[in-house]
């Protein structure tokens, strides 16, 4: 089992079990460093004891096959499973080398021990001063919040607000350092995945440069050392997209920290002070973690304070009876309300950590507060469907390039200019068009179709391998037995709707003919797994553990590119019965009503709610009859186009394409294999109205939108600004120079290379 992940959600509940999994990143953290100083000792003591050299290298092989690396997540790719069992193999090669009487190499200490202890000071003491700055804060607000809680109502209304204001402050702060810090321990514990292992894999390769007897051992090696150099290289690869995914999110947390709220079981949770009496009429407040389900009425309280790092005495639960506001003029302490229990006698004060958050608690609780209500509903279908129409862009797109651009290098990893791509799909989803044009006109650029196919893909009211099945293709590619993967993958594959598994099927079929072709194009079946990979499996919250999951939907999409005859035109080992598969296909659709992050974005249009009710129940009653009434596999077996394989008559194809708009939204851009997809593409609860003056080459339709650097750039001119890849830029729009945006970068503005960027 690996570390669990830290939420960044967690951060403002600062909750017993946030501070037990930040103790758990600590603990692993300190086990690395001593185990660094250690082997930068036996290093050391390798390199001068040459009289001693057969045992100085034992030892230090046997510390190598002592440490097991953790890693976050539940489970491990096949590269870090490889990664892990590095240190296993080294130990076996020093012990070869040592029965060979072998020297120890010159440069030994450049190759390993300097990035070691660079490693080691440089980002676990930078963890290890971040935890400074976190435990002091953590001290210092928990001090002011108690002064602050101590005021008596009774003050002047001015010193109460400056007091209010005092704390907002020290909050804001703490909750700011609270992030960074668990950023950076996050940020180190993979970071010394590669890092760590680098320099061991260096300084392996030089003993078998200065060992002459070696020769055949280090041969031996060579397989092991590739396999090991590929995974290095996938892991480094994987973070640095993690990385700014996790930056970027940790940015949204500070910007809008209620926004991004983790899904919780209950109902309401946080810390509150509740009063206790004590001997001698005298009482006090003790503060506690408290949790409450609406649904058993259950309160559960923690006693436990940040500063002393522990409980501070048994959890109690309780039923709830009622809730009520505590009058001001009835304590002395703020923010009070009573609490009566079924199963306990007597009333139960507690005391909320300001006026917004007894409000929150009452209103769970169904106290006197008014009703609040922070859904953000009212959002409805978008106008990507898995319709007729849907299935010929998708085809007419394949079609384009596997004729004109199969040999294109990087391919689907370059990304067209944003422009063009809008301007493409407003062509291909315009009804009159798309009746009248069979294929793509040759003046479109390869890198043009291929970033409006997975901008139309990523259009989809939900992702084509659907929420409801995430999890389970997850925990597929976590399987250890490569068997075992593709046949729990192939099962799931036939448990989607029927016109989610034709559209995969088409797809995988596609990107097959692509990495067949790997040696022109540049993009192996593991490359296309990086850029399909988010587009196909959006996770439904955007949290650290969904971007964390990334490199398994990479591995999901992998084996469908690698297996996808068996996957599509076989059916599973244990087939589902007709009944059994129109059962589950019915739940599938007619489950629980979708939450607030399941609804679909408004991308155009508000469809009314009765046409809503109409649209559902005919695609349901379709799906139904198409099932029982033909074999499910007979339109991807078909060479026909997918018009003439659906039936014409399909209510749910009738009721849908007459509200297909004209235009397309500005604000969806080409996918990137650095960035997932789904922060980039929300769209508003209403029709974005375009305006009739925008320019063509304009990518969006508001003046003034943030963008991330899709490559490094290096300014020839004072008017450009020079970047890394994955810069975030503020207020780009288009500029006077064609070709060219203008933005902003830490105060500075300046021209950027239109297609070096996807907008956010």
């Amino acid at each position: 089992m690996g570390l669990p992940a830290l939420e960044f959600s967690d951060c403002c509940l600062d909750s017993p079990q946030f501070r037990e999994r930040l103790k758990s990143h600590e603990a692993e953290l300190d086990k690395t460093n001593k185990f660094i100083k250690e082997l930068i000792k036996d290093g050391k003591s390798l390199i001068a004891a040459l009289k001693n050299l057969s045992s100085a290298k034992r030892k230090f092989a046997d510390s190598l096959n002592d440490f097991k690396f953790r890693c976050i997540g539940d489970a491990e790719t096949d590269d870090e499973i490889c990664i892990a069992k590095s240190l296993q193999e080294f130990a076996a090669v020093l012990r070869n080398l040592e029965d060979e009487r072998m020297r120890m190499i010159e440069n030994a200490g450049e190759v390993l021990i300097t990035p070691l202890e660079k490693f080691r000071k440089e980002q676990i003491g930078a963890a290890k001063e971040a935890k400074k700055k976190y435990d002091k804060e953590t001290e210092k607000y928990c001090g002011v919040l108690e002064k602050h809680l101590n005021l008596s109502s009774k003050k002047k209304e001015s010193q109460l607000q400056e007091a209010d204001s005092q704390v907002d402050l020290v909050r804001q702060h703490f909750y700011e350092v609270s992030l960074e810090y668990v950023f950076k321990v996050q940020e180190v514990q993979e970071r010394k995945m590669f890092e760590f292992v680098e320099p061991l894999l260096a300084f392996l390769q030089g003993l078998f440069t200065f060992y002459h007897h070696g020769y055949e051992l280090a041969k031996d090696f060579s397989d092991f050392k590739t396999e090991l150099t590929i995974s290095i290289q996938n892991t480094r690869n994987r973070f640095e997209g993690t990385r700014s995914e996790v930056e970027s999110l940790m940015r949204k947390m500070k910007e809008n920290p209620h926004e991004h709220k983790n899904i919780s079981p209950f109902t309401m949770e946080g810390y509150l002070y509740v009063q206790e009496k004590r001997h001698f009429g005298t009482t006090s407040w003790v503060k506690h973690y408290c949790t409450y389900h609406s649904e058993s009425k259950r309160i559960t309280m923690v006693p436990f304070d940040q500063k002393s790092g522990g409980k501070g005495g048994d959890d109690e639960a309780i039923i709830l009876k009622s809730c009520t506001r505590r009058k001001t003029d009835s304590i002395e302490k703020r923010f009070c309300f009573d609490v009566e229990a079924v199963d306990r006698p007597g009333v139960i004060t507690m005391q909320a950590l300001s006026e917004e958050d007894r409000r929150l608690w009452m209103e769970a609780m169904d106290g006197r507060e008014p009703v609040y209500n922070s859904n953000k509903d009212s959002q409805s279908e978008g106008t990507a469907q898995l319709d007729i129409m849907g299935f010929s862009i998708v085809k007419k797109c394949i079609h384009a390039v596997e004729t004109r651009g199969i040999h294109e290098q990087g391919l689907y990893r370059v990304v067209g200019v944003n422009s063009r791509v809008q301007k493409l799909l407003s062509i291909l989803m315009d009804p009159k068009t798309a009746e009248t044009e069979d294929d793509i006109c040759a003046e479109w650029e390869i890198k043009t179709i291929t970033s409006a196919l997975k901008t139309y893909l990523r259009m989809l009211p939900g992702p084509l391998m659907m929420y409801q099945f995430q999890r389970s293709f997850i925990k597929a590619a976590k399987l250890e037995n490569q068997e075992s993967r593709t046949s729990e993958i192939h099962t799931l594959v036939h448990r989607l709707p029927e016109k989610n598994r034709q559209m995969l099927h088409l797809l995988m079929n596609h990107l097959a003919n692509v990495a067949q072709n790997h040696k022109q194009n540049l993009m192996t079946v593991a490359n296309l797994g990086v850029v399909f990979g988010p587009t196909l499996m959006r996770p439904q919250e955007e949290t650290v553990a969904a971007i964390m999951d990334i490199k398994f939907q990479n591995i999901v999409v992998e084996i469908l590119i690698e297996n996808h005859d068996k996957i599509f035109n076989t059916v599973p080992d244990t087939p589902q019965s007709n009944s059994q598969l129109l059962l589950s296909r019915k739940k599938s659709t007619d489950s629980k009503p979708p939450s607030c992050s399941e609804r679909p974005l408004t991308l155009f249009h508000t469809v009314q709610p009765s046409e809503k009710q109409e649209n559902r129940n005919s695609i349901i009653n379709s799906s139904l009859e198409s099932v029982t009434s033909s074999n499910i596999n007979s339109f991807l077996h078909s060479n026909s186009t997918p018009q003439s394989n659906m039936n014409s008559s399909d209510p749910d194809l009738e009721v849908i394409k007459p509200n297909r708009p004209n235009s397309l939204p500005q604000n969806p851009s080409p996918t990137s294999p650095l960035s997932p997809s789904w922060p980039m593409f929300s769209a508003p609860s209403s029709p974005m109205p375009t305006s009739s003056t925008s320019s063509d080459s304009s990518p969006i339709s508001s003046p003034f939108r943030r963008a991330r650097a899709l490559y490094a750039c290096k300014a020839e001119h004072d008017s450009e600004l020079s970047f890394t890849a994955g810069t975030i830029f503020d207020n780009v729009h288009p500029s006077q120079e064609p070709g060219w945006l203008e933005g902003t970068l830490n105060g500075k503005t300046g021209l950027i290379p239109e297609n070096y960027v996807e907008f956010l």
